[in-house]
């Protein structure tokens, strides 16, 4: 009697678990790590919930293994003798905000004593990357090779008062390290919290980054379908025409239909009054009745 075929449970048992227990609601916040995205359009999406993210359990799994490589890296700057600061004095990372609490992200840690420059503290910032990737940055850099991350370096060091920010990638392939120093552009941390606030406060989405789909960065973005196609927004209280994103307070939701804020639970169940902002069914719908 033959075998059967290898039925590979194990591994999609493990994908399954990955699949089962991510988190797949959009964060509060824009945040400070997708700020240097090229494209307005998809920043005010995902500020708004439009469409979750559907990663399978394979790629949430590969994301997780990139989140392990900060404790090491943490850990093997201070067996070289560098003093790391990644926790405030209540045991959480680092976290600042801006455009009424809208705009918002969290340091990988801040450095001093690294070999290069012992006496200048610097902003530390952890990634990793393919061997493809990874020859890249060597070769190229990081502002040409991965200009979102060198821009969300710049938002980090603008809000932390920092000069100076060390740049660390892993390569997954081979476990080498890249190091690279990058200096404050105060330009460019002003331009980011501008189009921060501009994309925040935008009451509909910017046009689309190109005519039709086939853009290289169009083809793989998940809001394909919502800007060429026919795929309509999720449904919450950010999707919906009556929501306003308020500068004063913290993070702070109004409603024209309802008198109190709404939380963050409240905006992603929505009511039974939502109405898409009709603009992001301009595409395959008409409006007929502002009501």
């Amino acid at each position: 009697m033959e075998l059967p075929e290898p039925q590979n449970s194990t591994r999609t048992a493990i994908f399954k678990h990955y699949e089962q227990t991510a988190d797949r609601q959009g964060r509060a916040h824009l945040g400070a790590s997708e700020i240097g995205h090229e494209c307005d359009r998809y920043l005010w999406l995902s500020f708004r919930w439009a469409k979750p993210a559907d990663f399978d359990g394979r790629m949430l799994r590969l994301f997780d293994s990139g989140n392990h490589q900060e404790p090491r890296l943490i850990a093997d700057l201070r067996a070289i003798g560098v003093e790391v600061w990644d926790k405030d004095q209540d045991g959480n990372q680092w976290r600042y905000k801006a455009v009424g609490g809208h705009f918002a992200g969290s340091l990988d840690g801040v450095g001093l004593g690294l070999p290069e420059a012992p006496k200048t503290p610097h902003l530390l910032e952890f990634k990793t990357a393919n061997a493809k990737s990874f020859a890249a940055m060597v070769k190229n850099g990081v502002k040409k090779s991965k200009p979102q991350h060198w821009q969300q370096m710049q938002v980090y060091m603008g809000w932390a008062k920092l000069t100076r920010a060390m740049y660390i990638m892993v390569n997954k392939d081979t476990d080498d390290i890249h190091g690279e120093r990058v200096e404050f552009d105060k330009d460019a941390f002003d331009q980011a919290i501008q189009r921060a606030e501009r994309i925040i406060t935008a009451p509909e989405p910017a046009v689309t980054l190109a005519d039709d789909a086939t853009n290289f960065t169009c083809k793989f973005c998940r809001f394909k379908d919502q800007c060429y196609g026919t795929d309509a927004p999720a449904v919450s209280c950010r999707t919906c025409a009556h929501s306003t994103p308020e500068i004063d307070g913290d993070g702070r939701w109004s409603c024209a239909q309802a008198k109190p804020d709404m939380n963050v639970a409240a905006q992603r169940v929505g009511c039974g009054e939502h109405r898409h902002i009709p603009t992001l069914l301009g595409r395959f719908a008409e409006l007929m009745d502002a009501t």
